[in-house]
């Protein structure tokens, strides 16, 4: 950990593993809602996504959501087993899109905690620009 506190990099790593799994798993719980439930994306789907740019690039710190914070976060973990459960994490993902009926492809399935609905682009962007955040702290950390 660095001598100031916060997060080693091998805790952000987990923090952003936690991030995309939780993700996941609310995405595949969300699909048992039949599409024409689901909002269509539009403006303000990429409002939001634009709202998580500014949020995540800004210099100002955040409190992690429910579910990703310190207490989740491993004491000590070696590298090998968090890379092999990051790919495990983004092979669910890529599972989960290619198996994405054409019904929701539009969709602002995914919630985000700060912005709310956002669509499968905008889920992405977010992803992109967390990790390029943390990757920050990680250095930092190091």
């Amino acid at each position: 950990r660095p001598a100031n506190g916060g997060w080693s990099a091998m805790q952000t790593m987990h923090h952003l593993i936690l991030s995309e799994e939780g993700s996941l798993q609310y995405a595949h719980k969300k699909m048992n809602a039949p599409a024409h439930e689901i909002g269509k994306a539009g403006l303000a789907s990429l409002w939001r996504s634009a709202m998580i740019w500014v949020y995540l690039t800004s210099p100002l710190k955040f409190k992690a959501p429910k579910g990703v914070g310190t207490e989740f976060l491993p004491e000590t973990a070696t590298f090998a087993e968090t890379a092999a459960r990051w790919r495990a994490v983004r092979a669910g993902w890529r599972s989960f899109f290619e198996q994405l009926p054409p019904d929701y492809a539009n969709r602002t399935v995914y919630k985000h905690p700060f912005a709310g609905r956002l669509d499968w682009h905008g889920v992405i962007r977010f992803f992109s620009i967390h990790q390029k955040r943390h990757l920050k702290q990680m250095r930092k950390a190091i």
